[in-house]
């Protein structure tokens, strides 16, 4: 394995799974990891899943240079810091940080193909009740990726 993308968040699944992440990293020794957070503009409802990629473009034009965006640009970067902080003291190098901005399967696997990752690493929490009906994030990278995908609970 040569490239290896970890898409990771702030949820406790994430921080749960990072351990195992890293370690399988320290393992292995990519040349090159990207760790991937993809912000999220909206709430936590089923609604969000519905929005398409209009909508989704108009939403990312609209809050463009706003306090709201600023807000989540910062977030973001401090939980990639956190992470690539994390894996550096395991000695790992060649870390590239991504900020994405959309729905989470849809841009972890778009980073995946820009960076020619060889696999993914994702962290499931499987305690959503709303993947009853949409479906959670790890399920619809693995189902849409067209390399390895390693889920981590």
């Amino acid at each position: 394995m040569k490239r290896i993308l970890l898409a990771v968040d702030e949820t406790k699944g994430t921080k749960s799974a990072f351990n195992q992440y890293s370690n399988f990293c320290a393992c292995i020794r990519p040349r090159s990891i990207v760790l991937v957070y993809v912000e999220k503009f909206e709430g936590k409802s089923l609604i969000d899943a519905m929005l398409g990629d209009a909508e989704l473009s108009t939403l990312k034009e609209v809050l463009k240079g706003t306090a709201y965006q600023k807000a989540l640009d910062k977030k973001a970067q401090t939980i990639l810091k956190y992470y690539k902080a994390a894996l550096e003291k395991k000695g790992l190098t060649g870390i590239k940080t991504v900020i994405k901005k959309g729905h989470p399967a849809e841009e972890i696997l778009k980073t995946a193909k820009d960076a020619k990752a060889d696999m993914i690493v994702i962290g499931s929490r499987s305690r959503r009740t709303t993947h009853l009906f949409m479906g959670s994030v790890s399920r619809e990278v693995a189902d849409g990726a067209t390399i390895p995908v390693l889920i981590v609970k």
